[in-house]
């Protein structure tokens, strides 16, 4: 069991913060595009105790694809920064994964892409998302709540507010806001 520790900021743009990157002397492990496939009871118990369910795979657009992956987040604790249990496991067949959860009783309440495209600094992995309809972020997850300042910093982010909601609860209030389907939401 680990514990997930990172800092999530909306910036407008990925470009600065890649410049910013590569003077820090970070090193790009590469760019995927992900898909997400989240999963809940059918009475929407998990995501009413703020925890999760999630399939992920991947495609690469540079540097190696990582292993699709089955993952549960608990409840995230109320630190400055999110923190929160993370139980992660390497998958041979994502879909075979999702239809097993099916089988459990869990039903898929969301699916969304996201590029990501993954640098290490220091201690921290510095991650450029980019999630349909939300547009860009920056996720700095590291070993700890100082070592994720440090960097924030190093790559003058520090006065950027944090954004506590998840990707996939931002997701849910956007697409429930304008009355759109949650199944398939996919990068231009």
């Amino acid at each position: 069991m680990s514990r997930e520790i990172e800092a999530k900021l909306k910036v407008e743009d990925h470009e600065t913060v890649r410049q910013r990157l590569i003077v820090a002397g970070a090193t790009c492990q590469g760019r995927v595009v992900e898909t997400n496939r989240l999963f809940d009871t059918p009475d929407g118990r998990l995501r009413r105790g703020e925890r999760g369910l999630r399939v992920r795979s991947c495609r690469r657009e540079s540097g190696q694809a990582p292993e699709p992956t089955l993952t549960y987040k608990g409840p995230p604790d109320t630190s400055p920064y999110k923190s929160r249990e993370e139980i992660q496991i390497s998958l041979d067949d994502a879909a075979a994964a999702a239809s097993l959860l099916a089988a459990l009783g869990f039903v898929e309440f969301i699916c969304f892409e996201k590029r990501r495209e993954t640098w290490l600094l220091d201690d921290c992995h510095v991650e450029l998302d980019e999630v349909p309809h939300l547009g860009c972020y920056v996720e700095i997850e590291g070993p700890d709540e100082a070592a994720i300042g440090r960097v924030r910093q190093r790559l003058g982010l520090d006065r950027c507010p944090h954004v506590r909601p998840s990707y996939v609860a931002l997701l849910v209030d956007y697409c429930r806001g304008r009355n759109l389907s949650m199944t398939a939401l996919a990068l231009p």
